[in-house]
């Protein structure tokens, strides 16, 4: 093997033995990971650790996971779609990988669909949220667009506790009449709720809920098998586990879940909404990483990428080394996701980096993206061998 492909590989190793350490140690940042990169159309790195399940319970008394019987932890799995490139180092023995609660990437697919329909014709982006869902009165009253709530400029508050009124007639009243706490258009502040009224956007011009336009628009064009709102339960065996949702660490007392969503809003919502509840693989969000490197076909038009993916971003970050490492810097976008979610694509490079765990199983900490930025310098750094 020449030098510079050997000292490549020898970098890709390293990723992968990095990514393998975050389920171990006393505290570990993970119960199990997924983690899948590339170049181009080629799978260069897949591999998965750790467990999909391994705890029945949060233990608020001594801080620690309270263990299922071994017998029944389940292992993380990966799989791939396609066969990998010259330089992969995929392990021969992947096998179809495990479904994560996707959480806030699910904002990137509301993105996807809402870009499609300006394609379409069906609203504009710089078109008032009015003029698609009169009855965001709020929304109306302060002359919000669709482009302020993709680019987080609507001065809409982060969240709301949806999940705490009775009924969906009453949530969604309060998000009809929540107005912004500053004028839209002069400062950013990533929110929740942007998406929440995008998805009415969406829906109304459309004429089809969210997840039929995610189906029709973006997974069934790229054969992404794995990817929905609400999965059935014959998936259950293949799912992560999330948390030991209980009061006062969580907003609901809902006990270990998996297989349902975890944001508490997007639960009360009925599980399908603009912000969180898509769950999806690796394997999956590879194609449409491809996709999008690829220039948009089949699901976008090359303009309506650049538009995402450009600075400052329609739906994606823009070059956030906090979770991009030095994959940032260059035009590189993405989003992470609040179960341990995260995916960057650096057109730069024609690479992407997708790490997907269950940093919630069995509760919540603090945000720690440093190995997300890890990941992402340790893919920077063998691309740039050539």
């Amino acid at each position: 093997m020449p030098p510079v492909a050997a000292a490549r590989r020898d970098r890709f190793n390293r990723l992968i033995r990095d990514v393998a350490a975050l389920p171990e140690g006393e505290r570990p940042w993970c119960a199990g990971v997924v983690v899948a990169a590339g170049r181009g159309q080629d799978v260069l790195v897949e591999a998965a650790f750790g467990w999909a399940v391994r705890y029945a319970a949060y233990d608020a008394a001594t801080d620690r996971g309270v263990e299922l019987p071994r017998e029944r932890w389940v292992p993380m799995r990966a799989g791939r779609d396609a066969e990998p490139g010259a330089d992969s180092v995929v392990p021969d023995t992947a096998v179809r990988d495990t479904v994560f609660d996707l959480a806030s990437l699910t904002k990137l697919f509301t993105t996807i669909v809402a870009m499609r329909c300006a394609e379409r014709g069906e609203i504009d982006l710089d078109g008032r949220v009015a003029a698609y869902a009169p009855e965001f009165t709020a929304a109306a009253e302060h002359g919000i667009t669709v482009r302020q709530l993709l680019t987080h400029t609507s001065g809409l508050l982060p969240e709301l506790p949806l999940y705490e009124y009775d009924g969906h007639e009453q949530r969604l009243a309060r998000l009809r009449a929540e107005p912004p706490t500053t004028a839209p258009g002069t400062a950013r502040r990533y929110s929740d709720l942007n998406f929440l009224l995008l998805q009415r956007v969406v829906e109304r011009a459309a004429g089809r809920p969210l997840d039929r336009l995610v189906r029709d628009d973006i997974t069934d064009p790229l054969g992404m098998t794995s990817t929905r709102f609400r999965p059935p339960r014959a998936w259950l065996p293949r799912i992560a586990a999330t948390e030991d949702q209980r009061r006062p660490w969580a907003k609901l007392d809902r006990g270990m879940l998996r297989g349902v969503v975890h944001d508490e809003n997007a639960h009360a919502l009925g599980g399908v909404a603009g912000h969180a509840g898509l769950f999806s693989t690796a394997a999956d969000l590879t194609l449409l990483c491809r996709a999008l490197l690829g220039g948009g076909p089949p699901v976008l038009r090359p303009e309506s990428v650049d538009l995402m993916l450009t600075a400052p971003g329609l739906g994606f970050e823009v070059d956030q080394p906090w979770f991009m490492g030095e994959l940032a810097g260059r035009g590189a976008a993405g989003h992470t996701g609040f179960t341990g979610t995260s995916l960057v694509i650096d057109r730069a490079t024609s690479s992407f980096l997708v790490l997907l765990a269950n940093t919630v199983h069995p509760r919540r900490r603090p945000a720690d993206s440093a190995p997300r930025a890890a990941a992402g310098t340790a893919l920077a750094r063998a691309l740039a061998l050539g």
